[in-house]
C-alpha cells in the first residue's frame, strides 16, 4: 500500500482518476451485488441528494453564499419530469389528461402542461428552466450587493413561497402531489432492471458532477471565487465584478439541483410540495455542513451520509431522529468548521506531533591543520 501511494503522490493526475475508478467499481459492481433491489433504490435517492449537495459545496463552501432555497431549483426540475412522464402515461392509456386531473374534475389539459409532452422539450427544460430562474434571481440579488444572512433569509422564503403556490394548485396534485407513474422514456418502472439502470444512471450523474466541480474549483475561476468569499471588495478593486463571479456559481448550483430532481421523481415515485419546501432545503444544508462544505468530496459524503443515518435511525426512533440531526449540526459548526472531512488532517497533525523527532546526523569529521613545530623547522 505505502509503495502504490508513492507511485501514486509521483504522478498527480493519476491519484483523482484512481479515486474516481474506485468510487465508479464500488457504485456499479460492489452496490448493486450486495444490496437488495429496495436498499439500491434508497441509495439511488441519496445519489440525488450528493447531486445538490456538490452544487450547494461550490456555492456556499467556496464562494460563501448560504443557500437556503436549493429546493425551489430541485422542485422545478422535479416537477417538471413528474409532468412529462403523467403526460406519458396518459398518451399510452389514450386519455386526453392524466387520471389525478380526471379524479379532481379537470377535463382540459392546462396551457403550461402541453410543452412538456415531448420528451426533448422536457429535458431541455430540466437544463435551463432552473439555471434561468436562478439567472434571474441572483442578478437581482447579487448587483444589489445582498449577502451574508439577508441573502439566506431570502432565498428560505423563496423555497417557501414555492410550497405554498404549488400546494394550492390542483392542476400539479396540490398538496398530495404527482405519484403513480408508470414509465420513464418508455421503460416500465415496475421492472426491477429498469429501476436498476436508473440508479446506474443517478451514480454516473455523480461521477460527472464531483468532476466538474473538482475541475470549476482547480480552475482560475475557483480561485477567483475563494477571493470574493474571503475579500470582496479586494476583488472589486482588482477590477472584477463580484456579482457575476457569484452568479456563476447560484447557476450551476441551480443547474445540479435541477438534475437532482429531474432524477428523484421516477427513483422515488412521487414529489409532492413537501419534498422541496424549507425543510428539505436546510436538509440540504445541514449533510453539506457536516461532510464538509471546503471539501470536494464531503458534502457529497455527508448528503448521503446524513440521509442514510436518517432513513436507518428513524426506523428505530421516529421522534428522536430531528433532535439529533439538530445536535449534530450545532456541534459541527460550532467545534469542527470544516465538517467531518476536517478531523482528518487534525488527526494527521496530532499523531504526526506524537512521532519523536529523528535525532540530528552526527557532524562529519574535520581534519585537524598539521601544526609546525620548531623541532621540525630545524630538522628541514
Amino acid at each position: 500500500m505505502t509503495a502504490l501511494k508513492e507511485r501514486l503522490s509521483a504522478y498527480p493526475r493519476l491519484t483523482p482518476l484512481a479515486g474516481f475508478a474506485i468510487a465508479a467499481f464500488l457504485l456499479f459492481a460492489v452496490a448493486p451485488a450486495v444490496l437488495s433491489d429496495f436498499r439500491l433504490n434508497l441509495l439511488a435517492k441519496f445519489l440525488c441528494f450528493a447531486i445538490v449537495a456538490a452544487g450547494i459545496g461550490l456555492a456556499w463552501g467556496r464562494g460563501g453564499m448560504l443557500t437556503l432555497g436549493q429546493g425551489v431549483f430541485f422542485g422545478i426540475g422535479a416537477y417538471i419530469m413528474a409532468m412529462h412522464m403523467q403526460l406519458a402515461d396518459a398518451a399510452r392509456l389514450g386519455n386526453d389528461v392524466p387520471e389525478f386531473m380526471e379524479i379532481s374534475g379537470i377535463s382540459e389539459l392546462p396551457a403550461f402542461w402541453q410543452p412538456f409532452a415531448s420528451a426533448p422539450m422536457a429535458i431541455l427544460a430540466i437544463l435551463v428552466l432552473p439555471a434561468l430562474v436562478a439567472a434571474v434571481l441572483g442578478y437581482g440579488v447579487f448587483k444589489r450587493r445582498v449577502r451574508g444572512a439577508y441573502f439566506a433569509i431570502l432565498s428560505q422564503a423563496l423555497a417557501a413561497a414555492l410550497a405554498i403556490l404549488l400546494t394550492g394548485q390542483q392542476a400539479i396534485g396540490g398538496f398530495t402531489g404527482l405519484s403513480d407513474f408508470r414509465s420513464f422514456f418508455g421503460f416500465r418502472l415496475s421492472d426491477p432492471v429498469n429501476r436498476q439502470m436508473l440508479f446506474f444512471i443517478a451514480a454516473g450523474t455523480l461521477l460527472l458532477v464531483v468532476a466538474l466541480i473538482r475541475q470549476l474549483n482547480r480552475s482560475r475561476y475557483g480561485e477567483l471565487l475563494v477571493a470574493v468569499r474571503d475579500a470582496e471588495e479586494r476583488v472589486r478593486f482588482l477590477g472584477y465584478d463580484p456579482a457575476n463571479i457569484k452568479i456563476v456559481a447560484y447557476v450551476v448550483a441551480a443547474f445540479l439541483a435541477g438534475i437532482a430532481g429531474a432524477l428523484f421523481t421516477p427513483i422515488v415515485g412521487i414529489i409532492s410540495p413537501a419534498d422541496i419546501g424549507v425543510v428539505p432545503s436546510i436538509a440540504f444544508l445541514i449533510g453539506v455542513a457536516i461532510g464538509g462544505r471546503t471539501t470536494l468530496l464531503g458534502p457529497v459524503l455527508g448528503a448521503i451520509g446524513v440521509a442514510w443515518a436518517q432513513t436507518s435511525l428513524s426506523e428505530s426512533f421516529p421522534s428522536g431522529w430531528t433532535y439529533l440531526q439538530g445536535v449534530l449540526f450545532i456541534v459541527v459548526v460550532g467545534f469542527i468548521p470544516a465538517g467531518l472531512a476536517g478531523l482528518w488532517p487534525l488527526f494527521k497533525g496530532w499523531w504526526q506531533s506524537r512521532k519523536p523527532e529523528p535525532a540530528p546526523a552526527p557532524a562529519p569529521a574535520v581534519a585537524e591543520p598539521a601544526v609546525v613545530t620548531e623541532e621540525k623547522v630545524e630538522a628541514r
